[in-house]
């Protein structure tokens, strides 16, 4: 058995496709763990979001903010944005099944040493501070109220909360945290908007996984969203969003050696965003 980690597919399905017969991928015995966004702005998000859900035995994924932004165009939360390739999903006749499923995605995975969240975790969050912000989040998102959730997050799409959440509004912004931070700055305050390479941010900012409380208690931290941070790889954090949208790779880390496959986009490539 092995259990490799796939970077952000976006849509790409001709990609995944080709990054699975690389790695020689077999479903009945191997899991995969896929950190997010796997829709929107590639061609083929509905190939994508069919496949995952036919493999949900096999998948551990955690949600993405292109996913959750779905959810919210499904609940008439949202508007479409410019490069969204969604509208294939909203009209599916089997979208109710599709979105059931994804809507009840965790928000982190966490098994042994490893903890897998598309973006990251405010660097005052310990693992057990983490797994109740997530499971809080999932419990709302299952029950009758989950547009409450997704109305708070797309309200308040670039805050962050820092104290421990207390109310709807704060929950979101916890969610948002989880699936839009890349920098902090000095007061370890998370900065949503930026989207650059670390040397490009201000001075003083930092990437949020260099103070992370849950990588101090010894965890390994998995994630994706930051295409412009890339393929990146130290003893105790991996990134492993290459950009596959926007002209780059999908890459796929197996858990148990380190041993890293890429395959180059096959799909159309979109500007980034």
């Amino acid at each position: 058995m092995a259990t490799w980690v796939i970077g952000d597919v976006h849509g790409c399905w001709l990609t995944l496709e080709r990054l699975l017969e690389r790695i020689g991928w077999q479903p009945d015995r191997d899991e995969l763990w896929m950190v997010g966004d796997l829709v929107n702005r590639g061609p083929s998000s509905l190939d994508v979001l069919r496949w995952a859900f036919a493999n949900r035995d096999r998948l551990k994924l955690v949600l993405g903010n292109h996913d959750l932004h779905l959810l919210s165009r499904a609940a008439g939360l949202t508007g479409a944005k410019k490069e969204d390739t969604l509208d294939e999903i909203l009209t599916a006749p089997d979208r109710d099944e599709l979105l059931g499923w994804l809507r009840t995605r965790p928000l982190i995975h966490h098994f042994g040493p490893f903890v897998m969240v598309h973006a990251g975790l405010l660097p005052e969050w310990n693992i057990e501070r983490t797994c109740a912000l997530a499971d809080a989040a999932a419990e709302r998102r299952a029950g009758p109220d989950h547009e409450t959730l997704l109305r708070g997050l797309s309200k308040g799409r670039k805050k962050a909360a820092k104290r421990e959440p207390e109310s709807d509004e704060q929950l979101a912004a916890a969610v948002a945290a989880m699936t839009r931070i890349r920098m902090v700055d000095a007061d370890g305050k998370a900065q949503l908007g930026f989207n650059g390479p670390p040397r490009d941010a201000p001075r003083g900012w930092k990437p949020w996984f260099e103070a992370s409380a849950v990588r101090l208690q010894g965890y390994a931290l998995v994630f994706g969203h930051w295409a412009m941070l890339g393929y990146h790889r130290g003893h105790d954090v991996a990134c492993v969003d290459s950009g596959c949208v926007y002209g780059g790779n999908l890459t796929a880390l197996r858990l148990r050696d380190g041993r890293v496959e890429r395959v180059p986009v096959a799909d159309v490539a979109v500007t980034p965003g």
